[in-house]
Formats: C-alpha cells, sequence, structure tokens
C-alpha cells in the first residue's frame, strides 16, 4: 500500500529538518573564518559538506521510501519536469521542504540564543549563503549563479541515474550524500553551497537584510539548475519517463 500524502509530506518535513541541522549546524558551531576572514578553521569546508552529504543520506535511508527523499524544491521541480514526479504533489513538497528547513533553522537559533555568540552568528548572515561581501572569498553574482545551476544540475542527473532501474537498488543515498559532499566543497568557498531554496530560505530568515536581499539567487537558479537536469537526462542517456 502506498503512503498517504500526509505521511510523504511529513517525511519530506523530516528529511529537510535534517538536511538544514546537519549542515547549518556545522557551519555555525563547528566553523570559524580565520584571522584573514577568508579561511574556514574547525571542522573546516569538508567537515561541513560531510555534515550535508551524511545528513541526507541518513534522512534518505529513514524516509525515502515513504516520500522518495527530495528534501530540496529544486530537486522536486526537476523530478516533475523528468515525469518522475506528479505535479499535483509538488506545491504539497515544496511547502514541507520549507517548513522542515525553517523548523531547522529555528532549533539552531534557540541554541545560539543560550550561548555568547548569537549576535555575531547573525552579524555573520547565520550560515546563509551570498555572493560579493558575503562570499567567503568574495565571489561575485555571476560566479554564484553559475555554481549554483551546475551544482544542482549534477545533483538532480545523480539523483536521476542512482534511483534508474538499470542501477543497482538500494545504493542511491550513498550516491546521492557522495555527491552533495562533492559539490559542497566546490561551492562552500564561492556562495555558501546553496542549491536548496529550503536551506537557502531557512537561513536567511535569520541572516538579516543582506542575506534577504540575495535569496532571490539561491531560489531562482537552483530551480533553473533542477529543471536543466530534469529536461536533459532523458534525451541524453536515453531514458525514457516513467
Amino acid at each position: 500500500m502506498a503512503p498517504k500524502f500526509i505521511n510523504r509530506f511529513l517525511a519530506e518535513v523530516f528529511g529537510t529538518f535534517v538536511l538544514v541541522f546537519s549542515v547549518i549546524g556545522a557551519a555555525l558551531f563547528a566553523t570559524r573564518l580565520d584571522d584573514s576572514g577568508m579561511l574556514y578553521a574547525g571542522a573546516g569546508v569538508v567537515g561541513v559538506a560531510l555534515a550535508l552529504g551524511l545528513g541526507v543520506l541518513i534522512a534518505a535511508y529513514t524516509v525515502g521510501g515513504i516520500s522518495g527523499g527530495h528534501f530540496n524544491p529544486a530537486v522536486t521541480l526537476g523530478l516533475a519536469v523528468a515525469g518522475k514526479f506528479a505535479w499535483k504533489d509538488v506545491i504539497g513538497y515544496i511547502i514541507a521542504q520549507i517548513i522542515g528547513g525553517f523548523i531547522g533553522s529555528s532549533i539552531l537559533l534557540a541554541i545560539a540564543a543560550n550561548s555568547p555568540y548569537l549576535a555575531s552568528l547573525q552579524a555573520g548572515g547565520f550560515a546563509s549563503n551570498g555572493f560579493a561581501d558575503d562570499s567567503s572569498k568574495g565571489f561575485g553574482i555571476i560566479a554564484a549563479i553559475i555554481v549554483e545551476v551546475v551544482a544542482t544540475a549534477i545533483l538532480v542527473w545523480v539523483i536521476q541515474g542512482a534511483t534508474d532501474k538499470l542501477n543497482p537498488a538500494g545504493f542511491a543515498p550513498i550516491a546521492i550524500g557522495f555527491a552533495l559532499v562533492v559539490l559542497n566543497i566546490v561551492a562552500v568557498p564561492i556562495s555558501g553551497a546553496g542549491f536548496n531554496p529550503a536551506r537557502s530560505i531557512a537561513t536567511a530568515v535569520y541572516g538579516g537584510e543582506h542575506a534577504l536581499g540575495q535569496l532571490w539567487v539561491f531560489i531562482v537558479f537552483p530551480i533553473v539548475g533542477g529543471i536543466i537536469a530534469g529536461l536533459t537526462y532523458g534525451p541524453l542517456f536515453g531514458r525514457k519517463k516513467d
């Protein structure tokens, strides 16, 4: 018996919560900028990347069989465009993902509020995505757009390939989790590694005026990347819509 929509909705809430709690928690509490303000210390970029990849892997193995384990509006839209997900459920999934991400960042805010660091974390954007002055290495908007489109497209290509019936069943969360690790290592110094509008919204609401002002880039361009991958996976690799 297929899971009811409410169960799939709650699975997406849970999975996106785990994603945001993992990666943003690591970015806020296990890393810091060095004295130059440019290089990550502590857990570092690799630590943040592993937190995201392992968080998604864990969430996918926990509830992926219930909802499909999207945890990302760009993934949901990309799979819908590819014919692998029902359009009637798209809005519900996106709402669930935004709720899950907001729960994750709100819990992290509550933790930070019981520390001496809340003001500095919020002044630093609360691990929000950004470009120009809000990029850890000063990358501009064009660099942010390119990396968000390309990284999201790669992610959605990997998801389609890893879940293809031609490939062994049961290993998709591992491939997707490690893809996110690699993509984060590349993208964190450029844009903070968004490629997930739910994750970007979750932090921007607590990241201040700059984060909110730049948020549109991290909503629009991951969706563009997801749609590109959804439209091209089948023609590129000779796979028909389900």
